[in-house]
C-alpha cells in the first residue's frame, strides 16, 4: 500500500467535539522573537483548523509546533555585507493535542487568524507520532524520528525543508494514509545508541500544502510485527558498513536506511 492522500468534501465522521477551547490554546502560546509584545488575540468564533491525529498502539501523539506569521509587524535583518531588509514576522508555539474520550483520536484546533495589531496568519503545522512505549524491543531502546507531517497553509516554506521531498498540493479537506514500519537502528560511532524509528516512503516529514483545508486527519498504520534491525560498524574505517536484517530474515549490507520498497514487498509476499 502505497502513501495516500485523500480530500473529502466532509469529514465530520471522523471528527468529534474537542475538549481543548480556545481559551485553554491561548494559554499554551509562547511568543518568540521579535514577536514577543505583539498580541495574538484571535476571535473566540473566529475561522478554526481541527488537525486530527490517529494514533497506532504503542504510540503517542508529538506535540504540534505552529507557525503564525505577519506582514504588519515585519522582522528586521542584515545581510552578510550588513546591508539591512526585512522580512514577515513569525510567532511560534507548542500545542499539545487532546485525546478524544478513550479512543485513539488526539485532536487540536487551531485559530487561523490571530486578530491583534499584527494579524497573525497561520502558516504551517507541523505533528506526527512517535514510539511511546519501546520496552517490547529491548533494553536500553529510545524513541527516534519518523512519522512526520508538516501541513502549509500559506505560500511560505516551514522552517524544516527536505530539498528532496515533494511538497503534496491540496485543494479542500485532507485525509493523509501513510504506511510505517518499525526500525531499531544501533548506532556505535560518536555514541553508542539504540533508536525506534517509524520508517515510511519519502524523508522523515511528508510535506503537504492545502491552502483552503478547515480539516486535517492524518492515520499512520505501523506493521508492528514486520520489525527491520540495524548495527553500524564500531569503527570508522573504509569498508564498514551498516548491517540491516529485515523480517523475513534476510541480510543487506550498506546504506544509510532500510528500503521501504522491500519492508512493502515482504509484507505483501512479493518478490524482490
Amino acid at each position: 500500500m502505497i502513501t495516500l492522500w485523500k480530500v473529502r468534501s466532509s469529514l465530520q465522521e471522523h471528527i468529534q467535539p474537542v475538549t481543548q477551547t480556545c481559551g485553554v490554546l491561548l494559554l499554551l502560546f509562547s511568543l518568540n522573537g521579535c514577536a514577543q509584545n505583539q498580541a495574538f488575540t484571535p476571535a473566540p468564533d473566529g475561522e478554526q483548523v481541527t488537525i486530527t491525529v490517529k494514533v497506532p498502539q504503542n504510540l503517542a501523539a508529538e506535540p504540534m509546533r505552529v507557525m503564525y506569521r505577519s506582514e504588519k509587524c515585519p522582522i528586521k535583518r542584515s545581510g552578510a555585507d550588513w546591508s539591512s531588509y526585512e522580512e514577515d514576522g513569525y510567532l511560534s508555539t507548542t500545542v499539545q493535542p487532546q485525546q478524544q474520550g478513550q479512543r485513539d483520536l488526539y485532536e487540536a484546533k487551531l485559530p487561523i487568524n490571530g486578530a491583534g495589531k499584527c494579524q497573525w496568519r497561520l502558516s504551517n503545522v507541523t505533528f506526527g507520532v512517535t514510539y511511546a512505549n519501546t520496552t517490547h524491543f529491548g533494553e536500553n531502546v529510545k524513541a527516534g524520528p519518523g512519522g512526520g507531517v508538516i501541513v502549509m497553509f500559506d505560500q511560505r516554506l516551514p522552517q524544516r525543508r527536505s530539498v528532496f521531498e515533494p511538497t503534496i498540493e491540496v485543494s479542500g479537506d485532507v485525509l493523509i494514509q501513510k504506511d510505517y514500519y518499525p526500525w531499531i537502528n544501533e548506532q556505535f560511532l560518536v555514541r553508542h545508541e539504540k533508536l525506534a524509528w517509524l520508517i515510511g516512503q519519502g524523508e522523515m516529514y511528508s510535506y503537504y500544502r492545502a491552502l483552503t483545508a478547515r480539516k486535517v486527519i492524518f492515520e499512520p498504520t505501523v506493521y508492528a510485527d514486520h520489525v527491520v534491525y540495524s548495527v553500524g560498524p564500531k569503527v570508522h574505517k573504509k569498508g564498514n558498513r551498516n548491517r540491516y536484517t529485515y523480517s523475513d530474515g534476510s541480510v543487506v549490507m550498506g546504506g544509510s536506511d532500510p528500503s521501504f520498497k522491500k519492508l512493502q514487498a515482504i509484507r505483501l509476499g512479493q518478490s524482490q
